[in-house]
């Protein structure tokens, strides 16, 4: 749909901020309610394992790996006990393989010689496992127990600047602050799906997908893309 100069020009400045939240949230509820992680995995063991393989690298790729990587390694304990060369070639596919099977390889000793073979459920103690940093601490904490944590990657990042979910956020815990001050605390591990999902498949990086985005009444991004098209038109 075309917009006139007038249209755009003359657009809705007055929403609050509490108002965008809760209009954003109400959308997403209405259109996504079912968002959930994109990797395959059966047990926090296996879903610690992907979130970590899955850094810089796809959700698909990683998908694809990890079948194997879990059917040879199916517990804490017998990770450990694994070498470099029992590990490396499963994921060889998957991005700094060298590195993160090192990872791997120190965090399934940290977790059976510190943590009894269980994945710790608060941030604070992920983050002491190697290849976890805050990032992965929210994504387990937030997917497996459903606490109000908000893992900010690229999409999250990308998509609540672009929507006016947070402002002037330098990095990403700037944003990660400014998300969960404003989302109601039992929905932060819903939204953490949402944005993502929305930045992997709408609002992608480069020519994001307004055209088919439900929320470009209000999105900042698009109005002043809009703005722009439509003065250079005048």
């Amino acid at each position: 749909m075309r917009l006139s100069a007038f249209a755009v020009k003359n657009w809705p400045n007055t929403m609050t901020k509490k108002e965008r939240y809760a209009f954003i949230i109400y959308w997403f509820q209405k259109n996504m309610p079912e968002a959930e992680t994109e990797l395959h995995y059966e047990n926090p063991f296996q879903l610690l394992i992907a979130v970590i393989l899955s850094a810089q690298c796809t959700d698909k790729r990683i998908n694809m790996v990890t079948p194997a990587l879990f059917n040879a390694f199916p517990t804490p304990e017998t990770l450990a006990q694994a070498s470099f060369e029992d590990i490396e070639p499963f994921i060889r596919s998957v991005t700094f393989a060298n590195n993160k099977t090192k990872h791997l390889m120190g965090m399934a000793k940290m977790l059976v010689e510190d943590f009894g073979g269980e994945v710790p459920d608060t941030v604070d103690e992920l983050v002491k496992l190697p290849g976890v940093g805050r990032k992965t601490a929210n994504v387990i904490t937030s997917v497996i127990y459903e606490q109000p944590n908000m893992a900010v990657d690229t999409h999250v990042f990308r998509v609540s600047a672009r929507i006016g979910l947070t402002t002037n956020a330098k990095n990403v815990l700037q944003s990660e602050k400014q998300l969960i001050a404003n989302i109601p605390q039992e929905l932060v591990h819903k939204a953490h799906h949402w944005l993502i999902l929305h930045g992997r498949y709408t609002c992608v990086a480069r020519r994001p997908k307004c055209e088919r985005c439900g929320l470009t009444s209000i999105c900042k991004y698009y109005k002043s893309d809009m703005q722009y098209i439509v003065e250079k038109k005048d």
